[in-house]
């Protein structure tokens, strides 16, 4: 039987025993790593950054002070009325624009908001138009539209002036108005019927304009109240026609000059208004003085027609003794007629 040799093993090849040791249990080698040196393109890259970051920061503490000392000094800031300029007003007392900055007082002109004063100052009834600027240091410049008024208005007893927009304007003291008087529109009627039925007002005058140029200084006063029947005081329109187009005259010591109040309709004013002045010398010659008149009917004059329905909700009496009233088309010799058979003819 053989016998087993044993082997030290420190007799064993010490290069045998490490091939044979497993991986994971070697050493292992220390990794070399080389550092780069500090050369002079890296000194300028890092000078560059350290400038750029100095400026940066010296830049911004520039720009904090100088917006310190524009929102915060006195130079900048709005400490008198007469700082104020206020141009284009001639109605509107410029204390009243200058008011509406007081809250602004020792305040920067850069931190006033501009477009919120500019809102309140065309919430002044006389300003249609505002603009507001900055003029630095110190300074805003005001520019003001104001409002043009067309007719008085007269609300109970009060006499105020009003734009085309229905807009109420209080009556300056120091100027002189000539203005047809408005009825029928008050202060706390919607602002858009105002402004419809001062669109109608205005419409009749540019067409009482156009059929007899002058002639809108014989409106006297227009009631308004009615959207759909404008009526209208003419003062001196039938003394203009002393001789009727038949060739007769009116009645001795009759009243010419007396006012007519003439019944437009809503709208056609300048050929109702072309009527009116071909038939009223033919109408007077027929019935006389005139009060009223109708021309809310197609190519007819009614005279008189509220004279005829006042005396017949008073006394309903005979026809033959009502007040005559005529009915003129244009044909070469209209007829009269009643206002009651004239209000049948057209209901039907």
């Amino acid at each position: 039987m053989a016998k087993l040799r044993v082997i030290e093993p420190e007799a064993y090849p010490q290069e045998i025993l490490a091939d044979e040791e497993p991986k994971y249990l070697r050493r292992q080698k220390p990794l070399e790593i080389k550092r780069r040196k500090f050369g002079r393109k890296a000194w300028k890259t890092y000078l560059r950054v350290a400038l750029w970051t100095t400026a940066g920061i010296a830049g911004a503490g520039c720009a904090y002070i100088c917006g310190q000392y524009l929102l915060n000094s006195n130079e900048m800031a709005l400490l008198h009325p007469d700082q104020v300029h206020v141009t284009g007003n001639h109605y509107v007392d410029a204390s009243s624009i200058v008011e509406v900055f007081a809250g602004d007082r020792g305040r920067s002109v850069l931190r006033i908001p501009l477009e919120e004063r500019r809102l309140q100052l065309e919430a002044i009834p006389w300003v249609a138009q505002a603009t507001v600027r900055r003029a630095l240091p110190n300074t805003l410049q005001i520019d003001i539209t104001e409002r043009t008024p067309i007719a008085f208005l007269r609300d109970d007893n009060n006499l105020s002036l009003v734009d085309i927009h229905g807009v109420i304007l209080e009556k300056p003291l120091r100027d002189d108005f000539h203005f047809p008087v408005v009825t029928g529109i008050s202060s706390d009627m919607p602002v858009d019927d105002r402004e419809q039925r001062m669109h109608l007002f205005a419409g009749f005058m540019q067409g009482v304009e156009a059929a007899r140029p002058g002639a809108t200084d014989q409106v006297s006063e227009v009631d308004v109240s009615d959207d759909h029947d404008l009526r209208v005081t003419l003062t001196g329109l039938q003394s203009d026609f002393l001789v009727g187009s038949a060739g007769a005259a009116p009645d001795a010591g009759s009243d010419t000059s007396a006012p007519l109040l003439v019944h437009f309709g809503d709208g056609d004013f300048e050929s109702k208004f072309q009527t009116l002045l071909e038939k009223i010398g033919e109408v007077r010659a027929k019935v006389g003085p005139l009060e009223s008149v109708d021309l809310r009917f197609d190519g007819e004059l009614v005279a008189n027609p509220d004279t005829s329905a006042a005396a017949a909700q008073a006394a309903p009496v005979a026809a033959t003794k009502a007040p005559a009233v005529a009915a003129v088309k244009s044909t070469p010799k209209p007829a009269l007629k009643t206002a009651a058979a004239h209000a049948a003819r057209h209901s039907q």
